[in-house]
């Protein structure tokens, strides 16, 4: 992140000596690491949760491509069948015809 060599940071503790003074610089320096420490380690935190929704996206997009494709063939296999209807009811019977023979001849 920082590209910070022994140089620099001799320097730097080489000016806080001299602003701060060797009573205060130790725990100025303390307090310096711990803020360092948690800011990395949020860092690091947030870098892991992104990280883990960036995968479970990854992982969603197959199983969205599959219910599409689902839905689709779902919809063409009911375009296909007919939709059932109730029976439509039966003809009436035609009436029975008059006996021919009725005594005549």
């Amino acid at each position: 992140m920082f590209d910070v060599g022994f140089a620099e940071l001799l320097l730097l503790s080489l000016v806080g000596l001299l602003v701060l003074g060797p009573e205060r610089l130790p725990k100025v320096a303390r307090t310096l690491g711990g803020m360092a420490r948690k800011a990395r380690g949020s860092w690091l935190s947030l870098k892991r949760t992104i990280e883990a929704e960036m995968r479970a996206e990854e992982l969603k997009e197959p199983l969205r491509h599959f219910e599409k494709e689902l839905k689709t063939t779902i919809d063409d296999v009911k375009s296909g069948v007919n939709p059932v209807s109730k029976p439509s009811p039966s003809p009436p019977e035609p009436a029975a015809k008059p006996d021919v023979n009725d005594g005549g001849s």
